[in-house]
């Protein structure tokens, strides 16, 4: 049955990560018309980075209301945690036990997009839709794509990451860079690349700190090792960084001599990355009100609302539970306009993710404590 609220509008979701595909997913489920509009060239296309892992009470509630929690459960992997030192040595573990192991199982990014794209409809996502603006016109909203044609919408929805250039309609609020760096790096077959650092692992995550200097690393992401080290954006790094991420020699010398007092079977890990990205952390801080006078029908969720490092895993579970809590609102049957659905969701939004963001920043100030070690934060 379709929502009355919505009858016969047409919504158009901007961005096809997993918080924008759940978000069309749970309007389509309810009989209402959404278009998604991607930047990517087509479902193929990669999406690089490490592996996510939806949370009791967030993430997994919008895939139970999907009807897609045991799909997920099905695709990801309950994983534990070794905590190591600096010098190869497992000085604490978490192990996976039948009563924690669906607590926020990992799974990869782009298992995860397959997995909601095959649960929506037929051609809901258009692919290569660079989105440059939006344009109210005769109680519409025009979307205008780069190198495409215009399409029109009654409402919309705003998911296409942190570093959104439509979010401007909605918030003036700016991003801001939290002071912390994160080189990334893969390494396929790490059974045969880096044995020692893999069997390190022994199946878990595992994570150690030494000095400022953070390592958290997935040997499960799809045949691939995915790692970051993390620490402190050096003061001198004024205007980006000074690490040419086009030379992976140069970013291997770089961090062997950052991690020059860390034992081999750390070194034989980064010598065998051939592939390097390099990431500021950034925020969108949620301390101002939004707009109140959009023209049309138009709000945000996920990293486009509130983006935050990823220092307590909340970042795609809060989006998720935007999605969640915007439907349920849009839905529903309790609100007589759009805007007022948005708006209650808008409220509720600004209370549960400034705690998400709250909780990510302290954890970000403990981890620059040059004694911090990752004990300390057994939830991250």
């Amino acid at each position: 049955m379709q929502s009355q609220l919505l009858k016969n509008k047409s919504v158009a979701i901007i961005g096809a990560g997993p918080v924008g595909l759940t978000m069309a997913k749970l309007l389509q489920q309810e009989g209402i018309s959404v278009t998604v509009y991607e930047r990517d060239k087509n479902p193929q296309a990669r999406i690089w980075g490490g592996t996510l892992d939806l949370h009791r009470g967030t993430g997994q509630e919008a895939m139970r209301k999907a009807g897609l929690l045991q799909v997920y459960y099905d695709l990801a992997i309950p994983m534990g945690v070794n905590f190591a030192d600096e010098k190869g040595n497992i000085i604490a573990a978490r192990n996976t036990t039948p009563d924690n192991e669906l607590d926020n199982p990992e799974i990869n990014r782009n298992a995860l997009r397959t997995m909601l794209l095959d649960n929506l409809e037929p051609n809901t996502v258009i692919w290569d839709m660079k989105i440059t603006g939006l344009e109210e016109q005769s109680s519409k909203w025009h979307l205008h794509f780069e190198n495409k044609t215009d399409a029109t919408a009654d409402f919309v929805i705003v998911a296409n990451g942190g570093m959104s250039k439509v979010r401007s309609f909605v918030t003036d609020a700016a991003i801001e860079e939290t002071g912390t760096f994160i080189i990334q790096g893969d390494i396929h077959q790490p059974e045969k690349n880096c044995p020692d650092f893999f069997q390190l692992c022994n199946s878990n995550r595992l994570m150690a700190a030494y000095h400022g200097n953070l390592l958290v690393a997935n040997p499960f992401n799809n045949g691939t090792l995915s790692y970051g080290i993390i620490f402190e954006k050096p003061v001198a790094w004024v205007n980006g960084n000074e690490i040419d991420f086009q030379n992976t020699k140069s970013v291997v010398e770089y961090l062997l001599n950052r991690l020059s007092g860390w034992t081999e079977v750390y070194r034989q890990l980064i010598c065998s990355t051939t592939f390097f990205v390099g990431l500021t952390t950034r925020k969108l801080p949620l301390d101002k009100h939004w707009k109140n006078n959009r023209p049309l029908p138009i709000t945000l969720i996920g990293d486009t609302a509130h983006l935050m490092p990823p220092f307590a895993g909340q970042g795609v579970n809060i989006g998720l539970m935007d999605a969640l809590i915007l439907s349920e609102k849009l839905t529903g049957g309790k609100f007589e306009t759009i805007q007022s659905a948005i708006a209650d969701y808008e409220k509720q939004m600004f209370i549960y993710a400034r705690e998400a963001q709250q909780e990510s920043s302290n954890n970000e100030i403990e981890m620059h404590n040059p004694d911090f070690t990752f004990q300390q934060l057994l939830h991250v």
